[in-house]
């Protein structure tokens, strides 16, 4: 049995994962397998790709419009603000 998370919001993470979903289906399948591939060749350093994958790369980042992505967001992390405030003990 899986343990619990107490205080996750599950909902809320539930809509992330489908807003994100949706801006990768909307690649096409083969800018889909690049993407991912160029993303493990990187290892999370675009420094270890040549300068033809890093703007290759580029292209395909910005064709998933993260600029809209975080939009559709941003509304996610609003509800959880003010909820809960660190004391004076934590500062």
């Amino acid at each position: 049995m899986p343990a619990r998370v107490k205080g996750v919001p599950w909902v809320a993470v539930a809509q992330a994962g489908m807003v994100i979903s949706r801006h990768w289906r909307a690649l096409s399948a083969s800018d889909r397998a690049r993407l991912a591939q160029l993303a493990r060749k990187s290892g999370g350093r675009t420094g270890s790709l040549s300068r033809r994958e890093r703007l290759e790369l580029r292209k395909l980042v910005g064709r998933l419009d993260l600029k809209g992505m975080g939009r559709e967001l941003l509304p996610l992390t609003r509800r959880r603000r003010g909820r809960r405030r660190c004391s004076r003990a934590c500062k």
